[in-house]
């Protein structure tokens, strides 16, 4: 039983982690990223729509995103959008594509942005400390043998521990790409 609790935490932990890394993803650095846009939502015939279910979106250079909608009739709603979604891009479209140039960061920037990788870090660990409470809430309801209670709550400690610490490695790592000049 404890081993299956172990399990379901540790799937939820894992989620957490994955949560965490597209969250940063959407973080903008001075390079071109088609995970800026992919899940900026569109309103697509009173619909809101994520941009990549409705266009084909590439990064041809290191400094532009290219997004080229299949109805070119939501050219205008996408570079709304766009606009509306606090990126600090511009679009430009030639009827056919629309492009983002990705300006480098100023250093003011940069470091509003690492202060917001670092709230999604800490939105993380606070995931990640709730699974665990309540993993030690049903292995406290699951009527255990004192000893064995007492691992597995150390053990429940040992894996908050180790995804904790590979939230903060994802942060330092996402610090340091928007730090990258």
């Amino acid at each position: 039983m404890t081993d299956e609790l172990t399990r379901d935490a540790r799937e939820r932990m894992r989620g957490a982690i994955e949560a965490l890394d597209e969250d940063l993803a959407g973080i903008r650095t001075g390079r071109a990223s088609t995970a800026l846009v992919d899940r900026l939502s569109v309103e697509y015939y009173g619909v809101p729509t994520p941009l990549n279910q409705m266009a084909t979106i590439a990064t041809p250079e290191a400094r532009l995103i290219t997004i080229r909608p299949w109805d070119q009739r939501a050219m205008g709603t996408i570079e709304k959008a766009i606009l509306a979604s606090g990126l600090g891009l511009t679009p430009s479209n030639d009827g056919q594509v629309i492009r983002l140039a990705v300006p480098p960061l100023t250093e003011e920037r940069r470091e509003e942005l690492t202060k917001v990788a670092a709230r999604r870090v800490e939105e993380a660990r606070v995931a990640i400390r709730n699974v665990r409470r309540d993993l030690l809430h049903h292995l406290d309801a699951a009527e255990l043998p004192e000893d064995a209670l007492h691992r597995a709550k150390e053990r429940a400690q040992e894996l908050t521990d180790e995804f904790t610490k590979l939230a903060d490695t994802h942060g330092e790592r996402k610090a340091a790409e928007i730090r990258e000049v």
